[in-house]
């Protein structure tokens, strides 16, 4: 066995999040509320990646994503990946995708915004996505990637 390597423990059923940026990797945890799940859950922070440099991993057991937790997922994490895992086979990859709108994932940065003081559900249209950038269809207020609040 070679000691250079941890290996963590294949999964029968569930979903790898792969290429999450490593300051990132918590905020996908929190967002997606994996902290509340009894799935057995393995995080890897600080990988090495030759794409990002360093990188975040999540694999979940016998959890698979709905499509507003992907856009959640790509909005702080544009180039990861999903691997879809049955029977210990990756039977799907996919790289997670933003739509052109957002709804009722993320919150108005202007205060002022009437998303913030009615009950509705906000509209954002994604005016970039690398880096990412939302534009509220209420106030047009333009919000970048580090000021983007997921609900």
């Amino acid at each position: 066995m070679d000691k250079s390597e941890l290996k963590v423990t294949a999964i029968k059923d569930g979903t790898v999040i792969d290429h999450i940026p490593a300051n990132d990797l918590f905020k996908v945890v929190r967002i997606l509320n994996l902290e509340n799940l009894d799935n057995q859950i393995t995080v890897g922070v600080n990988l090495d990646s030759k794409k990002l440099g360093k990188k975040g991993i999540i694999k979940i057991s016998d959890k698979f994503f709905e499509d507003n937790e992907i856009n959640k997922i790509a909005l702080l994490a544009p180039d990861a990946n999903l691997n879809i895992i049955k029977n210990y086979e990756v039977v799907e990859k996919r790289s997670v995708q933003l739509p052109d709108m957002i709804c009722g994932i993320s919150r108005c940065m202007n205060p002022k915004c009437i998303t913030n003081s009615e009950p509705m559900i906000t509209k954002f249209e994604v005016v970039s996505k690398r880096p990412v950038a939302l534009k509220c269809c209420y106030c047009e207020k333009i919000t970048d990637a580090q000021h983007i609040v997921i609900e």
